[in-house]
Order: structure tokens, then C-alpha cells, then sequence
């Protein structure tokens, strides 16, 4: 699987089905490899994938990040065989713990030891395959992680990692931890604004969700940041950090700094400079690989 260099990050709860099929055709014409999407509040991880791969031809469609507290293994592993046998195997399934709240308060379930769980839930995805007699020789999974021990996991039994909310050191980290075979992912923010105070209020605005959310602000102290950071929307070193930003040349600069850390494959989560959510396609357009 060829992630190739960048891919394009799109929240998709917000959008009906003609906006999904237009952003989803024009990220493959902009000759973005990948389309990521998150598993929020309102479209199914899977559902939503075979209506992108549906719409799109060449491009590599993703779940950036499934929860596996959604569906059980066995679920995960006929719906990846599913819209890779029907869609030519351009789907990779991107799983994760996600969070306490969206686990315990909004699914209902018990929010469990997060490794312990993932490698569990690997286990039984492997041995539904091996029932079913057709596992496949190379399983298109990627793990999100952020700290060793799941970045670890995500090395040993999947494709690789896509760390989300992370500074730009963390792709060393991870590289370290996944080695040299697997394939390091991470989602970065990114607002094209070279106005300090415009693009910190658009990063503010667009990353307060994950402000809300443990695992990511846990991960954040850990990153050498203390509760002062996370007060008022973040400082401004937290946010510089978590969010890449400037004119273009600046951008470009800035992610660059991953691949020389050890990325090999970036999905930009576009930021409007004007606060407002939806895809920058002025920032998408401007790196986009058919244009550079």
C-alpha cells in the first residue's frame, strides 16, 4: 500500500452526500493520494467509506480513525474484505480506542486498558480470517497511537500508525518506535494564514473538541507542556506546535520538518484562516501534488 506523500484530512459529519461525493473527487483530481476521515457522531466508519470509494476511482480511501468499540472484530474484518474486494483494494482501515466519553457516555460500553484492547481486538480480527480462510498477505490496517506501547503495536500488527494532535517531534518517536518498514502517518493542522493572531484563533476554534478529550491532552503533558498550556484554547506554544501555519512557503517548510523526523505520509486537516469549519481548499489547492 502506497500512501504516497500527502493526503487530505476531511471531517465528514457536517456534509451531505453531494458535498462528500464533489470534496472527495476533487482531493483525487488535486492528486492528493489518500482521503482520510475520522468516525465521529454521525456517519458510519464503513458505510462512509464505500460511498467515497464509490465516488472516486484511483484514490486510496481511509478511515482516519475507526473506533473498534463500534463493531466487534469479526464485523471490521468482513468490511474491510468487503470494500477492498468490491472496490478494487484501495480501502485501509484505520482503527482506534477513541476516547472515554465517546465510549462510555455515548456508546455505553466499558472503556478498557487501550493496548490491552487493541491487541486483543487484533487477535480476534486474525483469527476471523483464519476461520473465514482468507487472510489476506498484507492487512490493510493502520493503528492510531500516540504513546511507545500502542505505536509499538501498531509496528508489529498493522501497516503502521497515524498519530493525530502531534508536534512535530512525535514523528521521530514514533519512527522509533514502528521501525523502518512501517509507515508513519500523522494528521497535522494546518491554517494558511502568515497572521499570528488569525491563524491561532482558526487553530483554536477548529481544535477545541480535542481539548476536551484525555487521551490527547494527557499526550500533551507528556510533550513537555503543563496545565497552563491546555488553559483558554491552548497557549500560543501549544498551539504552535500542534498546528503548522504561515504563508505557503512557511507551510511547506513546516511539513517538511515531519518527513525529516521520520513521516512518511502527512494528512492535512485543512484549517479556514476566517475560524469557520470545512476544508481550506485554497490551502489544498496550493499543495496540492498535481500543482507542485
Amino acid at each position: 500500500m502506497d500512501f504516497g506523500k500527502l493526503g487530505a484530512f476531511m471531517y465528514a459529519d457536517p456534509c451531505g452526500p453531494d458535498e462528500l461525493a464533489e470534496s472527495a473527487q476533487r482531493i483525487e483530481r488535486l492528486g492528493y493520494t489518500t482521503l482520510w476521515y475520522p468516525e465521529a457522531f454521525h456517519y458510519e466508519a464503513l458505510a462512509l467509506g464505500g460511498f467515497l470509494l464509490s465516488q472516486t476511482k484511483t484514490l486510496i480511501v481511509a478511515s482516519g480513525i475507526a473506533n473498534i468499540y463500534a463493531r466487534d472484530a469479526a464485523a471490521s474484518v468482513m468490511g474491510l474484505n468487503s470494500l477492498n474486494a468490491l472496490y478494487g483494494g484501495r480501502f485501509v482501515l484505520g482503527l482506534g480506542v477513541s476516547h472515554a466519553p465517546l465510549v462510555s457516555d455515548l456508546r455505553g460500553h466499558e472503556y478498557k486498558k487501550p493496548v490491552t484492547t487493541m491487541r486483543a481486538y487484533l487477535d480476534a480480527m486474525d483469527k476471523t480470517w483464519e476461520s473465514l480462510g482468507n487472510t489476506p498477505q498484507e492487512k490493510q490496517i493502520i493503528l492510531a497511537a500516540l504513546g511507545p506501547n500502542m505505536l509499538k503495536l501498531g509496528g508489529e500488527r498493522s501497516l503502521g500508525v497515524m498519530p493525530a494532535n502531534v508536534t512535530t517531534e512525535h514523528a521521530a518517536i514514533a519512527r522509533a518506535q514502528v521501525g523502518p518498514t512501517r509507515v508513519v502517518c500523522p494528521m497535522i493542522h494546518v491554517c494558511m494564514s502568515p497572521d499570528p493572531q488569525q491563524a491561532r484563533a482558526a487553530a483554536r476554534a477548529a481544535l477545541a473538541l480535542y481539548f476536551t478529550l484525555p487521551n490527547y491532552t494527557n499526550a500533551w503533558m507528556g510533550f513537555g507542556f503543563d496545565a497552563s498550556d491546555l488553559e483558554n484554547g491552548g497557549s500560543d506554544r501549544l498551539i504552535d506546535a500542534l498546528v503548522v501555519w504561515g504563508d505557503i512557503e512557511q507551510i511547506k517548510a513546516g511539513l517538511q520538518g515531519n518527513y525529516d523526523k521520520g513521516a512518511d505520509h502527512l494528512a492535512i486537516d485543512s484549517i479556514r484562516p476566517d475560524g469557520q469549519p470545512g476544508v481550506d481548499w485554497n490551502l489544498l489547492e496550493a499543495l496540492a501534488p498535481a500543482n507542485n
